[in-house]
């Protein structure tokens, strides 16, 4: 058995990054309604101003300020009532000397006013208006295109499209944005023991979990998964299902392979694509027989079977790949800090990824505790909601150690990529 100098996992995330070159895959343009969750590819710039007309603030009456200087409760300033703008009409009344308009919040504002006097400081006598508070000129006024000016920068491109950001593209009057193309993923299970959930469980079998796990966190991190199928531990088997997903696909990835036992299966199978290896393991735990490879120009990634190990190592080492590819320069976790509930001895010759579970202790405190049932237990996936680093040579993290815990859920996207940022570049 050959012996493999295995990589560190700054190492290897470097050689991932640098050999693959990911990068945009191309643009379409989207409705809003269906943008959400997507990176945008082009600078959007404003058609108009918004608001689009200078505008109320409160119910009231719109005047002209001087008009009103000096008002108080015993000597209010008396104006002529001379008509109404209801909201989402044209304002075809003007305000003249010793007149007002009575004005709706968000109502088009009359020619000739500059300042609206809150219905409550005032009194309807007849045909008048007694108004008890001074105004000054643009009070409870909001003036055209101060929010947004025509020809304003609002969004860059490499924008990751949140429901704010979309609600001011529609602000702006815009039915369509332009945005990077999702890459496609296609998702493979390996091993002779996986039966698809939904079939009869034979003796010696077990239900696939990767199939939907590795396609959810791909969709996740903004990819579009499909499930090519399951391939017993057989190079020939799996290099066929690796070139369908080549030739279908953008990216691929492969669980359950590149474990000891079935190590050779997967180099056999990359060999038969004549596919350029990256990484040949990595002195991580979980996550140690990861395989790295390129073909054709596009990635293959065949991480370990065990559910929790295939999550984590997906987390760290798939995800950069598909951010960068969807236009991102990168996704991230949310990080929470907590107290070890119990000890860590990690595994001092690799860097350990630690899945933990998150409670409250008795004095309120956020406490992780390790799911320590080794990564082919099912309820380390389903208990740990998240997990904690440990750097390569920590020989033990004692109870009550302050550690940061990365959550699983929900990954967030970071910022900008200046490099693919426009479209062309």
């Amino acid at each position: 058995m050959r012996t493999r100098l295995l990589m560190g996992l700054q190492e290897a995330l470097e050689a991932i990054i640098n050999t693959l070159e990911p990068r945009p895959l191309g643009t379409e343009e989207v409705r809003l309604e269906e943008a959400l969750g997507r990176v945008l590819a082009e600078d959007v710039e404003a058609p108009i101003d918004v608001p689009g007309f200078r505008r109320a603030l409160m119910d009231g009456y719109a005047v002209r300020a001087q008009d009103t200087f000096g008002a108080s409760v015993e000597e209010p300033a008396r104006l002529k009532l001379v008509g109404r703008v209801e909201m989402g009409q044209a304002a075809t009344v003007s305000v003249g000397p010793g007149e007002c308009v009575e004005v709706s919040t968000g109502s088009m504002l009359p020619e000739g006013a500059d300042a609206v006097v809150r219905l409550e400081d005032t009194v309807l006598h007849g045909q008048d208006v007694l108004v008890f508070e001074p105004a000054v000129p643009g009070q409870n006024v909001m003036e055209a295109g101060v929010d947004i000016k025509a020809g304003e920068l609002v969004l860059r491109a490499g924008d990751f499209l949140t429901p704010q950001k979309l609600g001011v593209v529609s602000a702006l009057g815009l039915r369509t944005v332009r945005v990077f193309r999702r890459p496609r993923v296609a998702v493979i299970s390996t091993g002779v023991e996986l039966v698809r959930p939904g079939e009869p469980l034979g003796p010696g079998k077990i239900y696939d979990i990767n199939w939907l796990t590795v396609q959810l966190a791909v969709k996740a991190a903004g990819g579009e998964p499909f499930f090519l199928g399951t391939a017993r531990d057989d190079s020939a088997e799996l290099a066929d299902l690796m070139a369908e997903g080549l030739e279908k696909a953008d990216l691929v990835v492969a669980t359950g392979a590149s474990s000891v036992g079935s190590s050779d299966v997967v180099r056999d199978a990359l060999s038969r694509l004549g596919a350029q290896v990256v990484v040949d393991g990595i002195r991580v735990k979980p996550g140690k027989p990861t395989v790295v490879a390129k073909a054709g120009g596009k990635p293959i990634f065949c991480l370990p079977g065990h559910p929790t190990s295939a999550l984590i190592t997906f987390t760290v080492f798939v995800e950069p790949v598909l951010a960068r590819m969807s236009g991102l320069k990168g996704l991230t976790r949310p990080v929470l800090r907590a107290r070890l509930a119990s000890r860590i001895i990690p595994d001092t010759g690799r860097h350990n990824f630690v899945p933990v579970s998150l409670s409250k202790g008795p004095d309120g405190s956020l406490l992780a505790r390790p799911v320590l049932k080794g990564s082919g237990a099912i309820t380390s996936l389903s208990h740990a909601d998240g997990y904690i680093e440990v750097p390569e040579g920590t020989e033990f993290l004692p109870e009550g150690t302050e550690v940061e815990v990365k959550l699983f859920w929900p990954p967030w996207p970071i910022g900008r990529s200046d490099i693919e940022a426009h479209v062309g570049r």
